[in-house]
């Protein structure tokens, strides 16, 4: 049940350090997330090579990026820049943005990077992004319509790229009360989600995406939790509101608005495994608060809290073992995986 669980999680990787998460890597994580803002080694692909040939339980981990563009892009000077979500949706077609997402889909996939946290699907059109305001110009505008024409055209071009989109961050984070990262936080209710934040998911739900990232603020009218813990968002909002089947992943969950409730890690993931999260990542702020828990060996310590934490929630009934079942099921498939090949 162990290894079980170990595929629902993803390890940080701060500036390319893979060789200190071995540990972790071989008793059989999920993922691997990089994280920093170093340059991109030049052997990257050979580093994620050794990396996925680690002896562990016959499953390699996958490797995530966080390349929206502009201030978030993680894999510096081996993927060419692009501009900000904002700029893209102001300046280029929806076209130019597929082809622009697809080159640099191409070049995470031959890094061996194969999952895009991006794009962001959220309507905004504030200032930021600010640690009052996680979107800013992270978003590709201000309505429904720009939103869906830009964010689908860069979840077709990473597809199309070989690369899995996560689209995020669901039910919707424009106009939030805070940036979740640094605060808790509200989305706006959620009659008005329906009517309009909502409204691209959906639509990029119906043209197949395969993952989504849910948000770590709560719902006014659906849920007091984060949604990221919250069975309300996840399994009532997301999945049979929705209809969404794929591969539901985490905000980070060492954010601040995760522990204003004094949750602790290992307690967050059991609740957002709980509530129908698929799979779990942590560290991905970067403030001076997480930089002790991103070196390796604090990550390899906390992937076991975490995966003892889910194994006992088993046990004790907190945790259905066909939820942990089914989670693990949704990420052997966005990796990949042949589940009827045994």
């Amino acid at each position: 049940m162990a290894r079980r669980a170990g595929q629902l999680i993803v390890l940080p990787a701060l500036d390319f350090e893979l060789d200190g998460l071995a540990p972790p890597l071989q008793a059989g994580a999920g993922g691997v997330l990089f994280l920093g803002r170093a340059q991109a080694p030049s052997d990257l692909a050979d580093r994620i090579d050794r990396a996925s040939a680690a002896p562990g339980p016959g499953i390699a981990p996958a490797f995530l990026a966080d390349q929206e563009g502009g201030g978030v892009q993680r894999i510096k000077g081996a993927v060419d820049p692009i501009p900000w979500a904002r700029t893209m949706g102001a300046t280029m077609t929806p076209a130019e943005i597929e082809a622009l997402a697809t080159r640099t889909a191409t070049q995470l996939h031959d890094l061996g990077i194969g999952i895009d946290l991006a794009p962001v699907l959220d309507i905004d059109d504030r200032p930021g992004p600010s640690s009052t305001n996680p979107d800013g110009e992270r978003a590709f505008g201000g309505t429904v319509d720009e939103v869906i024409g830009s964010g689908l055209a860069f979840q077709r071009g990473l597809t199309a790229g070989g690369v899995l989109p996560v689209v995020k961050h669901f039910p919707g984070l424009g106009h939030s009360t805070a940036n979740t990262d640094h605060a808790a936080a509200a989305t706006q209710p959620i009659g008005v989600l329906r009517a309009t934040d909502l409204v691209p998911f959906r639509a990029a739900i119906d043209a197949g995406a395969p993952a989504v990232m849910v948000a770590n603020a709560s719902v006014p009218g659906l849920t007091d939790r984060p949604a990221t813990l919250s069975p309300e968002v996840i399994e009532g909002l997301l999945r049979t509101e929705l209809g969404f089947d794929g591969l539901v992943v985490t905000d980070s969950l060492s954010a601040e608005a995760i522990f204003a409730d004094g949750r602790t890690l290992p307690d967050a993931a059991v609740q957002a495994v709980t509530a129908g999260a698929d799979l779990v990542l942590f560290g991905s702020t970067i403030d001076a608060r997480e930089t002790a828990l991103l070196a390796p060996a604090a990550v390899a310590t906390t992937y076991q809290q975490i995966v003892d934490a889910l194994v006992g929630a088993v046990g004790s009934g907190q945790l259905a073992e066909e939820r942990l079942d089914a989670a693990v099921a949704h990420v052997l498939t966005a990796k990949g995986v042949d589940l009827c090949g045994g």
